[in-house]
């Protein structure tokens, strides 16, 4: 497991060392340990939670609100999307300030979201399966969302607005600076 760092503190591109011959490939996608000792994040993932979606899908960006945030370690089994975690830490010298990740099946980079980002990805190839690891429950009480295309995030989504589909609610979703006041993490 090789860790490399992001602009934003607290996020991890992470690549994994794998093993292939004729008959296929192996390697380790999670070892608690390792990933202390690379990282010194100490974390207990609860959930895996995986989707399918075809091109242009856009699904994000979501947070979960205080005691329920949750960090994620996502990765890409097929296809390729764009990985984007944005910081809604207040008190963080990069609030407000994201990074974009391009993940593929072929790659098997993963991305480590810390708790306090809204995360989202859209899916660059015909179709993509999104898998991830969470270190809490799902709480629908506690769930919040920023809209993919503020201004002041500016976010590369790689696709032109007309390809991008979206879920209704993702297209009511507001602005960062609305919702600046309901972050508490």
């Amino acid at each position: 497991m090789q860790i490399e760092y992001t602009p934003i503190e607290g996020c991890f591109i992470i690549h994994d060392t794998f093993f292939g011959d004729s008959r296929g490939y192996f390697f380790e996608s999670f070892n608690r340990n390792t990933f202390l000792e690379k990282t010194g994040v100490a974390i207990d993932f609860v959930q895996d939670n995986q989707s399918n979606s075809s091109k242009g899908v856009l699904r994000g960006l979501h947070y979960q609100n205080g005691e329920f945030a949750q960090a994620k370690l996502v990765r890409v089994l097929s296809g390729s999307v764009l990985d984007v975690a944005v910081d809604l830490r207040k008190d963080s010298k990069t609030f407000g300030q994201h990074v974009a990740v391009e993940l593929t099946g072929e790659s098997r980079t993963q991305f480590f979201v810390p708790r306090g980002f809204a995360h989202g990805f859209i899916v660059l190839s015909e179709q993509a399966t999104f898998f991830y690891k969470v270190d809490n429950y799902y709480h629908k009480a506690s769930e919040g969302g920023i809209i993919y295309n503020d201004p002041d995030l500016a976010i590369d989504w790689k696709l032109s607005p007309d390809e991008i589909k979206l879920s209704e609610k993702d297209l009511t979703l507001p602005l960062l600076r609305d919702t600046v006041n309901t972050l508490e993490f």
